[in-house]
């Protein structure tokens, strides 16, 4: 029994140092990872002091600041590709892309970033896809589009970015069909069309016809890059049997503008069951002034529930002189309906 006890104690001893010597382990990585940190923030500022202006200087076409920029060590490359490229982000003006694609090629520093696409490590697959994309390097255009299927979720969302800032119409067709792909950030997907704009449009009606089931996704896709051209079809889904596809093709009609036709959809779809559709009707009816009566449809829907309420509200608030009356009779309620009314009656008075 007590030699029992004593291999109990052993354990809970071992136990005890194995815990202590991991706990110290852990926080000794943490401290290196923070010196190693700290280590290359100071470096980069020590980097952006010394070759920051020499920048500035080759993109306005300096020869003398670009050959030493060429001339840099090599380990200073990357950081400095950072410092050219990064800022694209922001300042898409093409004689800057331009003098910046100049710079990188002058540094040598194109054939590194096709290395590290064809890289094992995915750290190094994504800065060179961004690259590519933001230096708008056309003949990529097919590795771009490869990175798509990659392994990597991270690379795959970085190609998708690559691709827009790309620009290259011949990729259109690669990028909207990974509409539905939900490995994609539903962000990047959104900005990938909205890149292109009405580009998309086209081909996005005729994967539609041959792929109802995802109606939803290219009603939402509209939204964002749809036409006056898209409006029939739209018009058409608000008679989908699926509720979600009939507020999608409201709402992308809110986006696009009504026509007579659409209008009365609109209004016939404020007495749906569904809260969602009803709330994107109102939406869509947002400065309608035509015909079909909507300032008083969409008065009675002021104590609906609230998405539906506060967009009635709004699309009674921006209709004018006729919405404000169709509000007037609310104004004295005690009700949602009444606080909704006072406050788009007060907002009116308030912008005269």
């Amino acid at each position: 029994m007590n030699g029992a006890l004593l291999n109990i104690d052993r354990v809970a001893l071992w136990a005890l140092w194995a815990g202590l010597a991991l706990a110290a382990a852990m926080a000794v990585i943490v401290i290196i990872v923070r010196l190693g940190l700290i280590a290359h923030q100071r470096f980069v500022r020590r980097l952006t002091r010394r070759y920051g202006p020499l920048i500035d200087r080759a993109l306005r076409g300096d020869a003398g600041a670009i050959d030493s920029l060429v001339r840099s060590p090599s380990h200073y490359r990357l950081e400095l590709a950072r410092r050219l490229i990064f800022p694209l982000v922001e300042d898409r003006r093409p004689d800057r892309i331009a003098a910046t694609r100049d710079i990188i090629r002058a540094m040598s520093l194109v054939p590194l970033a096709d290395r590290w696409l064809r890289s094992r490590r995915w750290w190094r697959r994504v800065p060179a896809l961004h690259a590519f994309g933001l230096l708008q390097f056309a003949d990529r255009a097919r590795q771009l589009v490869a990175a798509l299927d990659d392994d990597n979720a991270e690379v795959r969302n970085a190609a998708l970015d690559a691709l827009a800032d790309l620009h290259d119409p011949a990729t259109l067709p690669a990028i909207v069909v990974r509409l539905h792909d939900t490995s994609l950030q539903r962000g990047r997907r959104a900005a990938a069309l909205a890149a292109f704009g009405s580009q998309c449009e086209e081909f996005l009606l005729e994967l539609s016809s041959v792929d109802p089931a995802q109606r939803v996704n290219y009603a939402k896709a509209l939204t964002i890059c749809g036409t006056v051209r898209s409006r029939s079809v739209l018009c058409e889904w608000t008679a989908d049997a699926r509720e979600a596809v009939r507020a999608a093709a409201l709402e992308a009609l809110a986006r696009i503008g009504l026509d007579d036709r659409a209008a009365a959809l609109a209004i016939a779809a404020l007495d749906s069951s569904d809260v969602q559709e009803r709330a994107m009707a109102a939406a869509a009816l947002h400065g309608w002034t035509g015909g079909g009566d909507a300032p008083s449809h969409l008065a009675r829907h002021l104590g609906d529930s609230w998405p539906v309420a506060v967009r009635a509200a709004h699309a009674l608030r921006s209709i004018g002189p006729a919405g404000c009356a169709a509000l007037r009779p609310y104004a004295a309620r005690d009700d949602q309906a009444g606080v909704l009314a006072r406050q788009m009656l007060w907002d009116a008075e308030a912008a005269v």
